[in-house]
């Protein structure tokens, strides 16, 4: 039987030389089989002062902790490592290559919820977890579902985030039935991690809530602008402006 391990990580930073500090696994053996690991891990590198202020984890707290591939996470996510098995993640381009940096090489089977709630939520304004939490309710049922599994929830906690991953998870379950049949939702949600989404309107810039398609029609130019200019562009947008372009 397949393993589900939903993971999320804090770190010292997002830049390229910054490392994991903590990671929270969820290993879902069975239905009601839940294995949770939470940890802290050292690194070399220093916690930079806006990350500490996100997830509050510092220096002192982190100090006699080992080092990530010391730890059981590290040890869990080897063990398990083939494409029979899922590995799932909010925005899991970041926190795989953070395992990267590591030393991890990825074989399982993908699924970014981050995506996928772009591609089955795409009539909201936002994907990020924490304001799913809220869109959907989630916060309603996480009390009760922490209980079970002995969670403390906690936002930019990487096991708190962890939980309301899984909750989140469910309804993309869900959605998947409701919208593709019979097909399995596993193996579409992989399917969609690997689909690039086509954006229907910009959250930034001076065209911010505008469709993207309107545009395109009325101001070429600045499609073509961004598209050669803005380097952070996400893959998403990257894909959105060159189908106008």
């Amino acid at each position: 039987m397949a393993k589900y391990i939903l993971f999320d990580t804090e770190t010292t930073g997002i830049s390229e030389e910054d490392k994991i500090i903590q990671i929270g696994l969820m290993i879902v053996h069975g239905k009601n089989d839940f294995e949770i690991i939470d940890e802290l891990c050292n690194t070399d590198v220093p916690i930079k002062l806006e990350a500490m202020s996100v997830h509050n984890i510092t220096p002192d707290m982190i100090e006699n902790k080992p080092k990530f591939a010391n730890t059981k996470s590290s040890e869990n996510l080897s063990k398990y490592n083939n494409k029979e098995n899922y590995l799932i993640a909010h925005n899991i381009k970041f926190d795989l290559g953070m395992l990267n940096k590591e030393g991890f090489k990825n074989e399982y089977t993908l699924i970014d919820t981050l995506r996928c709630a772009k591609h089955l939520y795409s009539d909201m304004p936002f994907h990020k977890l924490q304001y799913l939490r809220y869109a959907l309710d989630l916060y309603k049922t996480e009390e009760d579902e922490a209980k079970k599994l002995n969670i403390t929830i906690k936002a930019h906690d990487a096991i708190g985030d962890v939980l309301v991953m899984k909750l989140f998870l469910s309804k993309l379950v869900q959605k998947v039935k409701d919208e593709f049949g019979a097909i399995n939702p596993m193996i579409k949600l992989a399917e969609l991690t690997n689909t690039p989404v086509l954006i229907k309107a910009f959250k930034f810039g001076k065209y911010k809530g505008s469709n993207i398609e309107d545009v395109a029609k009325k101001d070429s130019g600045y499609i073509i602008w961004m598209r050669n200019n803005m380097e952070d562009l996400d893959e998403d947008m990257k894909f959105t402006l060159d189908q106008y372009i």
